[in-house]
């Protein structure tokens, strides 16, 4: 009678149960957000809470689209503990801003405001962070599409301060650099969603892309996007003609941006992914036609489109048809596509089994 031994690999840990959980945060932090906003929505509509389309259009972001947009960025593997915390305090952060809105504007307003200030700034510490490593990283050929979408999140994150601080500023009643309201607050809408969510969704369409050899020229058009949106910022300062130039060049940068979600989302292999990608390109590709026609006209002096205008169209076309759709699409791809090595350590136990 001999004894051999058995070996019994058990997991240990497994990643997916964490990642599904962080995701299901996420996803309930988004769809209470959504509730939220529809809310405040049907409020403003009957004229109890004194909220315009503008300021609607702002409250979409943090309630909805920020936190969809970090949960995505997470999923694709950036992210520290900076970032995590501003996960967490997110929903908190949102609710402060409800209330900032809900305020007439003052320091009571700008004080409730500077709460999701401070999640905007834990992005954007990750977000430095996240850039000093990518110009660290392999600077080979096949890293560098993985070093622009590690920029392209970064620079996401830094789009949040920025736009934060907008609407601190705004919510305060301060006027920066002579500029008058409501051009602060879509300021703070612009870096939102122009800036985060854009970028966001740019760098995941990148990262599938790369992953088929086709990231070569999508690299290129995704630095452009990505660094136009402080640049139309900054034309409202500098010029009327350089905000117009740079409006149309980001306009066309997204257009190209908008084909290549709608070439690389036909290749998703999730239905609903195929489907949420395909919206949200058709969405986009309109909107920026609508917003390059307003920044030409807005500098020739004509009212053919107007700020409410652009609000009720070309808002709705890039946050909920684009911004919305994009991020929910290449959510929905990732999270059904993650790998196996996400399983962290297994443990091995060694038995004896009695030899018959």
């Amino acid at each position: 009678m001999g004894k051999t031994l058995g070996l019994r690999i058990q997991e240990q840990v497994p990643a997916y149960g964490r990642n599904d959980k962080r995701g299901l945060w996420a996803m309930g932090c988004a769809t209470a957000g959504a509730v939220t906003w529809a809310g405040m929505a049907v409020l403003a509509r009957v004229g109890i809470a004194r909220i315009g389309a503008i300021e609607l259009m702002f409250l979409f972001a943090p309630l909805v689209i920020v936190p969809l947009g970090m949960e995505l960025g997470r999923a694709m593997g950036g992210g520290g503990r900076l970032e995590a915390l501003g996960r967490r305090l997110q929903p908190v952060g949102a609710a402060l801003v409800v209330v900032a809105m809900w305020l007439p504007p003052g320091r009571k307003a700008g004080t409730w405001a500077a709460g999701w200030l401070v999640v905007c700034l834990l992005m954007a510490g990750g977000g430095v962070v996240e850039l000093v490593r990518a110009a660290w990283g392999d600077a080979g050929e096949s890293a560098r599409a993985t070093q622009t979408a590690r920029a392209a999140l970064a620079v996401a994150r830094l789009d949040l301060a920025v736009g934060g601080a907008w609407l601190v500023a705004s919510r305060l009643g301060m006027r920066p650099m002579g500029i008058q309201e409501p051009i602060g607050l879509l300021t703070a809408v612009h870096f939102h969603f122009a800036g985060f969510a854009t970028a966001t969704i740019a760098a995941a369409t990148l990262q599938f892309a790369e992953r088929r050899g086709e990231a070569r020229w999508l690299r290129r058009l995704v630095w452009v996007v990505i660094a136009m949106p402080m640049v139309v910022a900054a034309g409202f300062v500098i010029a009327p003609a350089v905000k117009m130039v740079a409006a149309v060049l980001f306009s066309a940068s997204v257009a190209g941006l908008a084909i290549a979600v709608r070439s690389r989302g036909r290749e998703a292999t999730d239905t609903t992914a195929r489907i949420l990608l395909q919206v949200a390109a058709g969405a986009i590709f309109a909107g920026m036609v609508l917003s390059a026609v307003y920044a030409v006209a807005d500098y020739l002096g004509s009212d053919v489109l107007t700020i409410p205008q652009m609000a009720r169209t070309h808002g709705i076309l890039n946050a909920v048809g684009f911004c919305l759709a994009g991020l929910l699409g290449w959510l929905v791809e990732t999270s059904t596509h993650r790998p196996v090595t996400d399983v962290r350590s297994f443990r091995v136990e060694v038995e004896r089994e009695p030899v018959h």
